[in-house]
């Protein structure tokens, strides 16, 4: 079977869905997915979204403490393009249905702005502790009230189409651009090879966590976008920036749970199994330094002491402040007997997010 559409989006995520919205308005567009719709990376993402917000913030500041974490290695004009543009996109996000946290004892147009590691001040604007479920629940209905958007569910794109070998072309000349002309599907249900042709395709294919054994990401995060565009010849870079988040939850019957970085902003605490702290011996920041300084410091203890996991103790809140902040972290460790109001969370970093990729220009434009 053939298919036929202006805009061919391959994944389901916040970046997939944000481009459809958008393209609806000037033409058909497909939406291809390996499960169902809302299974995306997006979906289990839990801590928010780092955007000023704030009167007393400043994108001077949020610049500052990005390219510090960065250590060197940020495009400046990049994140100064990404942070600028942060408020504008979240209230895009609000426009579209998503409702984040609200102060309770504030204005009711008042966010609650949590903090994360790297970040000198709150800045970081959340629904509770489930920010992805949400933001795609939003978008999956925003994108669902568009004539123009279809969805094609449990469907793996398997190759990208290429103009040099279509129809028996010679290939392109190496100093000129491949054009992509569409992509391979592969229709799990029927198990049968779909052909999906497209004046634009989007690759939104997400991650590829499960390349490791310990990980944050769901089973499609397998890094298929990557894949196929470098099959393709499209350029890809820094493949081996694999950030690990240092606080997935560590235990036999728990996949992929991770404890969000938005619990050590609000005061958790790292700790050996004897109750000693340790991060102060690796960074001014301590619990709340980069996500790289801390997982790496973990790393390190748990190589000298010979444990499997270290702790990450927050009972010293409030009991109902933390059911109310996390709920959904606080009813997945209860299901495996642990209570974060009165117990110490066993974790254990885990990969999390593939820093590099397919090489893009401003516009999101590949090689090919």
């Amino acid at each position: 079977m053939e298919i036929r559409t202006d805009f061919l989006v391959i994944g389901s995520g916040i970046a997939g869905l944000c481009f459809a919205i958008k393209a609806a308005d000037l033409g058909s567009v497909a939406i291809v997915t390996k499960k169902e719709k809302i299974e995306s990376t997006t979906n289990m993402a839990q801590g928010g979204i780092a955007v000023v917000m704030d009167a007393s913030d400043s994108f001077e500041d949020h610049i500052h403490d990005t390219l510090t974490a960065g250590a060197g290695l940020c495009h400046e004009s990049v994140v100064n393009f990404v942070v600028s543009e942060g408020p504008e996109r979240v209230q895009e996000l609000i426009r579209w249905g998503v409702e984040f946290s609200k102060k309770d004892n504030g204005p009711p147009a008042l966010y609650d702005l949590g903090k994360e590691g790297g970040h000198s001040r709150r800045r970081v604007i959340h629904a509770a502790d489930l920010t992805g479920r949400e933001i795609e629940r939003a978008l999956i209905e925003k994108a669902g009230s568009k004539k123009n958007i279809t969805f094609f569910e449990n469907c793996i794109s398997v190759d990208l189409i290429l103009e040099s070998a279509i129809g028996g072309a010679k290939k392109q000349p190496r100093a000129k651009k491949d054009k992509c002309l569409g992509a391979y599907v592969l229709d799990v249900d029927n198990n049968k090879i779909h052909v999906f042709r497209a004046s634009f395709v989007l690759l939104a294919t997400g991650g590829a966590g499960k390349v490791y054994l310990i990980t944050s990401n769901p089973d499609i995060a397998t890094g298929d976008g990557i894949a196929m565009a470098y099959r393709a010849g499209a350029e890809v870079a820094n493949l081996e920036f694999i950030q690990f988040h240092p606080t997935c939850l560590y235990h036999p019957e728990a996949k992929s749970f991770l404890i969000s970085e938005a619990v050590r902003g609000e005061g958790a605490i790292l700790k050996l199994r004897n109750g000693s702290t340790f991060m102060e011996r690796y960074h001014p920041m301590k619990s709340l330094a980069p996500r790289d300084v801390v997982a790496q410091a973990i790393d390190t203890e748990l190589k000298k002491s010979g444990d499997e996991y270290v702790l990450l103790d927050i009972t010293h809140r409030d009991p109902q402040f933390l059911m109310e902040r996390f709920p959904n972290i606080h009813r997945n460790c209860l299901t495996f007997g642990i209570d974060i109001t009165k117990d110490p969370i066993p974790v254990v970093p885990a990969a999390h997010y593939i820093c590099g990729g397919v090489v893009v220009n401003a516009h999101g434009e590949t090689s090919v």
